[in-house]
Protein backbone atom coordinates (compact mmCIF):
# COMPACT_ATOMS: atom_id res chain seq x y z
CA UNK A 1 0.00 0.00 0.00
CA UNK A 2 1.07 3.70 -0.39
CA UNK A 3 -0.42 7.01 1.25
CA UNK A 4 -1.74 8.50 -1.69
CA UNK A 5 0.28 11.53 -3.27
CA UNK A 6 -0.63 15.17 -2.78
CA UNK A 7 -3.32 16.51 -5.41
CA UNK A 8 -5.57 19.63 -5.36
CA UNK A 9 -8.42 19.03 -3.44
CA UNK A 10 -11.08 21.21 -5.71
CA UNK A 11 -13.91 19.41 -7.27
CA UNK A 12 -15.76 20.18 -10.24
CA UNK A 13 -18.20 18.96 -13.07
CA UNK A 14 -15.96 16.82 -15.43
CA UNK A 15 -17.72 17.83 -18.66
CA UNK A 16 -15.77 20.97 -18.62
CA UNK A 17 -12.33 19.75 -18.59
CA UNK A 18 -10.96 18.24 -21.47
CA UNK A 19 -9.42 15.13 -21.71
CA UNK A 20 -5.30 15.35 -21.13
CA UNK A 21 -3.44 13.99 -24.63
CA UNK A 22 -1.33 10.81 -23.09
CA UNK A 23 1.97 9.35 -25.00
CA UNK A 24 2.15 7.40 -22.13
CA UNK A 25 -0.58 5.34 -20.94
CA UNK A 26 -2.31 6.09 -17.67
CA UNK A 27 -2.56 3.00 -15.41
CA UNK A 28 -4.81 3.84 -12.19
CA UNK A 29 -3.54 1.83 -8.63
CA UNK A 30 -6.59 0.52 -6.50
CA UNK A 31 -6.29 -1.32 -3.44
CA UNK A 32 -9.09 -2.76 -1.28
CA UNK A 33 -12.86 -2.07 -1.90
CA UNK A 34 -14.94 -1.34 0.75
CA UNK A 35 -15.90 0.46 4.06
CA UNK A 36 -13.51 2.77 4.48
CA UNK A 37 -14.14 3.53 8.39
CA UNK A 38 -10.27 2.14 9.07
CA UNK A 39 -7.79 3.24 6.54
CA UNK A 40 -4.74 4.94 7.65
CA UNK A 41 -2.59 3.87 4.43
CA UNK A 42 -5.71 5.59 2.33
CA UNK A 43 -5.69 2.76 -0.18
CA UNK A 44 -9.56 1.64 0.80
CA UNK A 45 -11.98 3.07 -1.92
CA UNK A 46 -16.05 2.20 -1.23
CA UNK A 47 -18.07 0.44 -3.86
CA UNK A 48 -20.01 3.82 -4.08
CA UNK A 49 -17.07 6.11 -4.74
CA UNK A 50 -15.89 3.25 -7.33
CA UNK A 51 -18.70 3.91 -9.09
CA UNK A 52 -18.27 7.55 -9.60
CA UNK A 53 -14.69 7.41 -10.46
CA UNK A 54 -15.74 4.83 -12.99
CA UNK A 55 -18.61 7.24 -14.25
CA UNK A 56 -16.29 10.12 -14.24
CA UNK A 57 -13.89 8.28 -16.76
CA UNK A 58 -16.79 7.85 -18.86
CA UNK A 59 -17.75 10.90 -19.48
CA UNK A 60 -14.64 11.51 -20.71
CA UNK A 61 -14.90 9.10 -23.47
CA UNK A 62 -12.66 6.69 -21.36
CA UNK A 63 -13.32 3.03 -20.42
CA UNK A 64 -11.28 1.24 -17.93
CA UNK A 65 -9.94 -1.95 -18.88
CA UNK A 66 -6.68 -4.79 -17.74
CA UNK A 67 -3.12 -3.48 -18.57
CA UNK A 68 -2.35 -6.37 -21.42
CA UNK A 69 -5.38 -4.82 -23.24
CA UNK A 70 -4.72 -1.48 -22.70
CA UNK A 71 -0.94 -1.68 -23.66
CA UNK A 72 -2.04 -3.22 -27.21
CA UNK A 73 -4.26 -0.79 -28.02
CA UNK A 74 -2.04 1.94 -26.97
CA UNK A 75 0.84 0.51 -29.67
CA UNK A 76 -2.13 1.10 -31.66
CA UNK A 77 -2.67 3.94 -31.77
CA UNK A 78 -5.76 3.95 -29.03
CA UNK A 79 -6.70 6.75 -26.52
CA UNK A 80 -9.46 6.13 -25.10
CA UNK A 81 -8.51 3.42 -22.87
CA UNK A 82 -7.02 3.68 -19.19
CA UNK A 83 -5.63 0.90 -17.14
CA UNK A 84 -7.31 -0.50 -14.00
CA UNK A 85 -5.24 -2.07 -11.33
CA UNK A 86 -6.20 -4.01 -8.20
CA UNK A 87 -3.54 -4.77 -6.11
CA UNK A 88 -2.76 -7.38 -3.37
CA UNK A 89 -5.64 -9.76 -4.33
CA UNK A 90 -7.97 -8.79 -1.76
CA UNK A 91 -11.07 -10.67 -0.92
CA UNK A 92 -13.23 -7.60 -1.56
CA UNK A 93 -12.64 -7.39 -5.29
CA UNK A 94 -15.29 -10.40 -5.87
CA UNK A 95 -17.52 -9.10 -3.60
CA UNK A 96 -17.06 -4.97 -3.95
CA UNK A 97 -15.30 -4.09 -7.18
CA UNK A 98 -16.52 -6.76 -9.46
CA UNK A 99 -19.53 -5.74 -9.62
CA UNK A 100 -19.04 -2.14 -10.25
CA UNK A 101 -17.14 -2.53 -13.32
CA UNK A 102 -19.52 -4.78 -14.67
CA UNK A 103 -22.07 -1.78 -14.35
CA UNK A 104 -19.70 0.68 -16.08
CA UNK A 105 -18.34 -2.19 -18.41
CA UNK A 106 -14.59 -2.50 -17.67
CA UNK A 107 -12.80 -4.92 -16.71
CA UNK A 108 -8.91 -4.93 -15.22
CA UNK A 109 -6.08 -6.45 -13.98
CA UNK A 110 -5.93 -7.71 -10.08
CA UNK A 111 -2.79 -8.31 -8.49
CA UNK A 112 -2.55 -11.44 -6.57
CA UNK A 113 -0.40 -13.28 -4.15
CA UNK A 114 -0.19 -17.09 -4.97
CA UNK A 115 1.65 -17.97 -1.57
CA UNK A 116 -1.07 -16.57 0.45
CA UNK A 117 -4.45 -18.19 -0.42
CA UNK A 118 -6.95 -17.21 2.25
CA UNK A 119 -4.65 -15.12 4.09
CA UNK A 120 -4.31 -11.35 5.50
CA UNK A 121 -2.10 -8.39 4.83
CA UNK A 122 0.15 -9.10 7.56
CA UNK A 123 2.90 -6.81 5.69
CA UNK A 124 0.83 -3.65 6.78
CA UNK A 125 1.51 -2.77 10.49
CA UNK A 126 -1.63 -0.69 10.95
CA UNK A 127 -5.02 -0.84 10.10
CA UNK A 128 -7.51 -3.82 9.85
CA UNK A 129 -6.87 -7.27 8.67
CA UNK A 130 -7.96 -7.67 5.35
CA UNK A 131 -8.88 -11.37 3.90
CA UNK A 132 -6.76 -12.27 0.69
CA UNK A 133 -8.41 -14.22 -2.54
CA UNK A 134 -8.04 -17.90 -2.18
CA UNK A 135 -6.83 -19.82 -4.65
CA UNK A 136 -10.64 -20.90 -6.17
CA UNK A 137 -11.29 -16.99 -5.94
CA UNK A 138 -8.46 -16.36 -7.73
CA UNK A 139 -10.10 -18.81 -10.45
CA UNK A 140 -13.23 -16.83 -10.07
CA UNK A 141 -11.79 -13.47 -10.47
CA UNK A 142 -10.11 -15.04 -14.09
CA UNK A 143 -13.10 -16.31 -15.23
CA UNK A 144 -15.08 -13.39 -14.53
CA UNK A 145 -13.03 -12.07 -17.24
CA UNK A 146 -10.63 -9.93 -15.02
CA UNK A 147 -6.82 -10.40 -16.02
CA UNK A 148 -4.99 -11.65 -13.41
CA UNK A 149 -1.08 -10.59 -12.92
CA UNK A 150 1.12 -11.89 -10.14
CA UNK A 151 2.47 -9.61 -7.27
CA UNK A 152 4.74 -12.05 -6.04
CA UNK A 153 4.55 -15.17 -3.92
CA UNK A 154 4.17 -13.23 -0.39
CA UNK A 155 4.33 -9.25 -0.94
CA UNK A 156 8.11 -9.20 -0.18
CA UNK A 157 10.06 -6.22 -0.61
CA UNK A 158 12.19 -7.83 -3.72
CA UNK A 159 15.55 -5.62 -3.69
CA UNK A 160 16.22 -7.29 -0.39
CA UNK A 161 16.18 -10.71 -1.34
CA UNK A 162 19.28 -13.28 -2.79
CA UNK A 163 19.18 -14.10 -6.37
CA UNK A 164 17.71 -17.38 -5.79
CA UNK A 165 14.60 -15.69 -3.39
CA UNK A 166 13.72 -13.43 -5.72
CA UNK A 167 13.96 -15.98 -8.80
CA UNK A 168 11.17 -17.81 -6.66
CA UNK A 169 9.11 -14.53 -6.30
CA UNK A 170 8.72 -14.28 -9.71
CA UNK A 171 9.15 -17.06 -11.68
CA UNK A 172 7.91 -19.41 -9.42
CA UNK A 173 4.43 -17.30 -8.39
CA UNK A 174 4.05 -16.67 -12.48
CA UNK A 175 3.94 -20.28 -12.25
CA UNK A 176 1.20 -21.05 -9.59
CA UNK A 177 -0.80 -18.30 -10.81
CA UNK A 178 -0.76 -19.84 -14.46
CA UNK A 179 -2.00 -22.96 -13.08
CA UNK A 180 -4.94 -21.21 -11.11
CA UNK A 181 -6.12 -19.50 -14.01
CA UNK A 182 -5.27 -22.07 -17.27
CA UNK A 183 -3.01 -18.78 -18.07
CA UNK A 184 0.53 -17.65 -17.57
CA UNK A 185 0.26 -14.18 -16.52
CA UNK A 186 1.57 -11.23 -18.69
CA UNK A 187 1.94 -8.82 -15.85
CA UNK A 188 3.64 -8.27 -12.60
CA UNK A 189 3.30 -6.01 -10.01
CA UNK A 190 6.15 -4.73 -7.95
CA UNK A 191 5.21 -5.13 -3.76
CA UNK A 192 5.53 -1.84 -1.96
CA UNK A 193 6.17 -0.51 -5.63
CA UNK A 194 9.93 -1.30 -4.89
CA UNK A 195 12.22 -1.96 -7.73
CA UNK A 196 16.02 -1.75 -9.18
CA UNK A 197 17.97 -2.94 -12.25
CA UNK A 198 18.36 -6.55 -11.24
CA UNK A 199 14.30 -7.08 -9.77
CA UNK A 200 13.17 -5.34 -13.52
CA UNK A 201 16.05 -7.46 -15.02
CA UNK A 202 14.35 -11.06 -12.62
CA UNK A 203 11.08 -9.83 -13.75
CA UNK A 204 11.51 -9.80 -17.94
CA UNK A 205 13.50 -12.77 -17.57
CA UNK A 206 10.59 -15.04 -15.62
CA UNK A 207 8.96 -14.70 -19.27
CA UNK A 208 6.31 -11.66 -18.12
CA UNK A 209 5.57 -8.85 -20.92
CA UNK A 210 5.27 -6.28 -18.53
CA UNK A 211 5.63 -5.07 -14.70
CA UNK A 212 3.62 -2.43 -13.01
CA UNK A 213 5.64 -0.04 -10.53
CA UNK A 214 4.39 3.40 -8.88
CA UNK A 215 6.73 6.12 -9.63
CA UNK A 216 10.00 4.00 -11.26
CA UNK A 217 11.71 7.21 -12.02
CA UNK A 218 14.88 6.50 -14.29
CA UNK A 219 13.77 3.15 -14.43
CA UNK A 220 10.56 3.80 -16.51
CA UNK A 221 10.05 1.17 -18.99
CA UNK A 222 7.89 -1.40 -20.30
CA UNK A 223 8.52 -3.34 -16.76
CA UNK A 224 8.48 -0.35 -14.86
CA UNK A 225 5.20 1.05 -15.69
CA UNK A 226 4.24 4.76 -13.37
CA UNK A 227 0.63 4.15 -12.14
CA UNK A 228 -1.61 7.01 -10.65
CA UNK A 229 -2.66 5.79 -6.82
CA UNK A 230 -5.97 6.25 -6.33
CA UNK A 231 -8.04 7.06 -3.00
CA UNK A 232 -11.18 7.66 -1.92
CA UNK A 233 -11.03 12.00 -1.54
CA UNK A 234 -10.75 11.39 -5.91
CA UNK A 235 -13.14 13.39 -7.42
CA UNK A 236 -13.58 15.87 -10.37
CA UNK A 237 -10.43 18.09 -10.70
CA UNK A 238 -8.72 15.87 -8.50
CA UNK A 239 -8.80 13.17 -10.97
CA UNK A 240 -8.13 15.36 -14.32
CA UNK A 241 -5.29 17.17 -12.12
CA UNK A 242 -3.61 13.66 -11.70
CA UNK A 243 -4.16 12.84 -15.49
CA UNK A 244 -2.34 15.88 -15.85
CA UNK A 245 0.25 15.43 -13.44
CA UNK A 246 0.83 12.21 -15.29
CA UNK A 247 1.06 13.01 -18.34
CA UNK A 248 3.82 15.72 -17.44
CA UNK A 249 5.60 13.70 -15.69
CA UNK A 250 6.16 10.61 -18.22
CA UNK A 251 5.77 12.26 -21.72
CA UNK A 252 7.62 9.42 -23.31
CA UNK A 253 6.66 6.15 -24.25
CA UNK A 254 8.72 3.04 -21.92
CA UNK A 255 11.24 1.13 -24.02
CA UNK A 256 11.58 -2.51 -23.67
CA UNK A 257 14.39 -2.82 -20.73
CA UNK A 258 15.27 -1.57 -17.59
CA UNK A 259 18.20 1.15 -16.78
CA UNK A 260 20.58 0.66 -14.30
CA UNK A 261 19.37 2.78 -10.89
CA UNK A 262 19.04 2.57 -7.36
CA UNK A 263 16.33 1.14 -5.86
CA UNK A 264 13.11 3.00 -6.82
CA UNK A 265 10.63 3.20 -3.20
CA UNK A 266 7.01 4.68 -3.35
CA UNK A 267 6.97 6.43 0.12
CA UNK A 268 5.22 4.56 2.73
CA UNK A 269 4.00 0.67 3.48
CA UNK A 270 2.22 -1.14 0.38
Amino acid sequence: MAADPSAPCADAPSSRLRPHTRRQPWILTYHSVTDTGDDPYGITVSPRRLGEQLAWLRSRGLRGVGVSELMRAHAAGRRDLVGLTFDDGYRDFLQEALPVLRVHGCTATVFVLPGRPGGVNEWDPLGPRKPLLTHDEIRRVAGAGMEVGSHGLLHQDLTTLSDEELRHETVRSRELTGELTGTLPEGFCYPYGTLDRRVAEAVRSAGYGYGCALAPGPLLSRFALPRTHISQADRGVRLWAKDLRHGLRHGAVPGAGARTADPVRAGGPQ
